[in-house]
This record gives C-alpha cells, sequence and structure tokens, in this order.
C-alpha cells in the first residue's frame, strides 16, 4: 500500500492504494494525456459517494475491462 497526496479541486488530500493500482492509474493517466491529479480530479468529480481509493479502484478495473478483447 501506497499513500499520496493529491489535490484535487484546490485541496490536497491522500490517497492509498496498492503500487499496482497506481500503477495502472498512472498508465491510465499517461495514455489520455493526463497527470494523476487530473484523472483523480475527474473521478472525484463523478463520484456518488464512497471511498475515494475505493473508487480509483473500480475505474482502473473497468479501464483494464474495457480496453480486454
Amino acid at each position: 500500500m501506497k499513500k499520496r497526496s493529491v489535490t484535487i479541486a484546490g485541496h490536497a488530500t491522500s490517497v492509498t492504494l496498492e503500487d499496482e493500482f497506481w500503477e495502472a492509474l498512472g498508465e491510465i493517466a499517461q495514455a489520455r494525456g493526463q497527470s494523476l491529479n487530473q484523472i483523480i480530479t475527474e473521478i472525484d468529480a463523478e463520484r456518488s459517494g464512497g471511498n475515494l481509493s475505493s473508487v480509483i479502484r473500480v475505474f482502473v478495473l473497468r479501464a483494464v475491462r474495457e480496453s480486454t478483447p
């Protein structure tokens, strides 16, 4: 598990994810031409409650499923 500080809507918060999720999220962000802060801000804006770390894991899972034939 790795805790990182990210900025969302101008305020700092910490997010804890397993290394594999950080790596996958970084790959998704890079493929989209975004920074980690940008993609996490988008994920946060679209969530309807729930823990941000969990919502990020689901986002990564969906992205992987969408890219797998």
